[in-house]
């Protein structure tokens, strides 16, 4: 070879060689951001199981997709600032859960795919526009909240036959807590029951709410809302200080010394929502996709709880129940 051609061939391969190796480079893992209504304590159960489907649909944190969270503390203007600000971060999918943080959310974005793993009645609430078909950037699970109050009903009347008066606490500014209120109103009217309504608009109402009721009320039953949810702890301790039962929507109320709830698996739920995040990672387009439905609903009780309240829990209750904790 002559040295001319020789010189040429090298200093060819030289200025390719940058180009090949930036061609090689490996493209960013896609990233997921999680926007929680509430605090990563109280849903950690809801994240493993997302963690966990996600990693057997082979999207491993760190590897091969990167998942950033942001808790809004069940503050619905910290969660706008927060959707914003992964949004900012050009996020290819936000996962989000009840209905504050799925319209926080959508005003943070037209057009990064939003997932959210569990919302009360997405139409009603503007989230989405047909549920077969939702359209536009947002696609998910739906709760069905509402469908469930009349059995929450039933089931508090099984455990204490002869309660009289009804305590209902809801968060007026979320919608959906509002429309499961009228529910459990219309279902404890059909009851004969005494009704007390509390409607809380921050976390500083509920205390001023546990003393009015106090002496009025036989049980007290909470409409779900990321605030109540954020409030558990000082919840079972007013209601233990109270000596009131209480029926709640999810499990991690009860886990933190409430007595009851009836609800959809939130776990299995998000389990779901991770099999969505997956479609979409792949190219799938959010409305596309059908809001899918809850197929697995939880009765668990806190028998401690019943102990130190006095309260004999049937048998008949605790074989139908899916967990006990004792």
């Amino acid at each position: 070879m002559r040295r001319r051609e020789f010189i040429t061939l090298v200093g060819g391969a030289a200025i390719s060689a940058p180009f090949a190796a930036t061609a090689q480079q490996p493209a960013r893992p896609p990233i997921i951001g999680f926007l929680g209504a509430s605090s990563r304590s109280a849903i950690s159960a809801w994240t493993d199981a997302f963690v966990q489907r996600l990693s057997e649909l082979g999207w491993i944190d760190g590897r091969s997709v990167s998942i950033v969270y942001r808790w809004a503390e069940g503050r619905p203007d910290r969660a706008l600032e927060l959707a914003k600000e992964l949004a900012g971060l050009r996020v290819n999918v936000i996962v989000t859960h009840a209905n504050a943080g799925v319209t926080a959310a959508k005003r943070a974005t037209s057009t990064i795919p939003i997932v959210f793993g569990a919302a009360g009645d997405p139409v009603d609430a503007g989230l989405v526009t047909n549920i077969t078909h939702p359209e536009a950037n947002v696609t998910g699970l739906s709760l069905q909240q509402t469908d469930t109050a009349a059995k929450r009903l039933e089931i508090m009347r099984e455990l204490v036959p002869n309660f009289r008066r009804l305590g209902i606490l809801a968060n007026t500014n979320n919608r959906a807590a509002m429309l499961e209120l009228s529910q459990v109103e219309a279902a404890a009217k059909a009851l004969g029951l005494e009704i007390t309504s509390a409607r809380l608009r921050s976390v500083d109402d509920i205390a001023p709410a546990f003393d009015a009721m106090r002496g009025h009320v036989d049980m007290l039953y909470f409409c779900n809302d990321p605030l109540l949810t954020n409030s558990r702890i000082p919840i079972a301790i007013m209601s233990a200080a109270a000596r009131l039962p209480t029926m709640f929507n999810f499990r991690e109320n009860v886990d933190a010394g409430g007595l009851m709830s009836y609800g959809a698996n939130l776990p299995e739920m998000f389990r779901r929502a991770a099999e969505m995040v997956d479609k979409v990672l792949r190219g799938a387009k959010p409305g596309d996709l059908p809001v899918q439905q809850p197929t697995k609903f939880d009765l668990v009780i806190n028998a401690n709880t019943a102990r130190a309240l006095g309260i004999a829990l049937p048998p008949s209750l605790i074989a139908r129940s899916d967990e006990v904790i004792d």
